[in-house]
């Protein structure tokens, strides 16, 4: 007979409402007019129901622009997180037993806990000297530090892999370049799920780096931009509601459609077979 472990249920209960509330304050604070919303009551109802907050909220962040210079260096990050942090993880799992492969490993792992902020200055002035101080700068030091965390993942889910599947394709004259490609990377369906889920994520809501590289205040992304509901349009938190929850639509949606994936491949990367 199952028992229900109430401990377990009430924490996950606390944990869902920590979810639901804050989305819950979001969609009634977008639909309501600007003087419900100024009035101190974030949970009550809107009344009247008032959509127009979106048009504002749309007009005012320049949301085609914005929205598309952040879809474009979440795309940067995500395709040179995935290329990079594959090719990096299977010369590491399959060259185990070498010392500069193990070290090389240290190193990347060593590079998790080095926190933006430190290497913030030296960054930016980098940037404008080479000329990358523009989004596709942006995505490629988005895909930067995604590479260590995506590395450890792709290199637990590799050593879940047989390695007499290389080794036949080897004895057929494949090369390693073939097996690779061939091979190893359908294989990486549900960690490239999960590695491509992570690094848009982490891109898309980024608002520091952009912030700090971009020397082009009219080639900003969509969370920098939004900046502008924090002091010149601090009242009108209808307006600004409505923009998060528009910005939060493209992750939701990522999400969504790659959950399957990314619990499959977190989970497989745990074990070996």
């Amino acid at each position: 007979m199952h028992r229900t472990s109430w401990p377990l249920t009430v924490l996950l209960g606390l944990a869902t409402l920590t979810v639901l509330v804050p989305l819950y304050v979001t969609l009634s604070m977008a639909f309501k007019t600007s003087g419900q919303s100024a009035d101190g009551n974030a949970f009550s109802l809107p009344a009247p129901f008032n959509p127009a907050s979106f048009a504002e909220a749309w007009t005012l962040t320049r949301f085609p622009v914005s929205f598309g210079i952040s879809l474009a260096v979440a795309a940067i990050a995500v395709v040179l997180t995935l290329f990079l942090s594959s090719l990096a993880a299977y010369a590491i799992a399959r060259n185990w037993s070498h010392r500069f492969f193990r070290w090389s490993m240290i190193y990347l792992l060593a590079a998790l806990f080095l926190p933006f902020p430190v290497v913030a200055l030296p960054q930016i002035q980098l940037t404008a000297l080479t000329g990358l101080d523009n989004p596709f700068g942006v995505g490629i030091l988005h895909a930067m530090f995604q590479l260590s965390f995506s590395v450890l993942l792709y290199t637990a889910y590799l050593r879940s892999i047989p390695i007499e599947l290389e080794e036949s394709a080897r004895i057929d004259g494949a090369s390693t370049w073939q097996i690779f490609w061939r091979i190893i990377l359908p294989l990486l369906g549900p960690m490239n799920a999960t590695v491509g889920i992570f690094a848009f994520l982490a891109s898309w809501n980024d608002f520091m780096m952009p912030s700090l590289i971009m020397s082009d205040p009219t080639l900003q992304t969509l969370p920098v931009v939004q900046n502008i509901f924090q002091s010149q349009f601090g009242t009108n938190y209808n307006v600004a509601f409505a923009s998060y929850l528009m910005a939060m639509a493209p992750s939701i949606i990522a999400y969504l459609f790659a959950q399957r994936w990314v619990i499959s491949g977190v989970t497989q990367g745990a074990v070996k077979s």
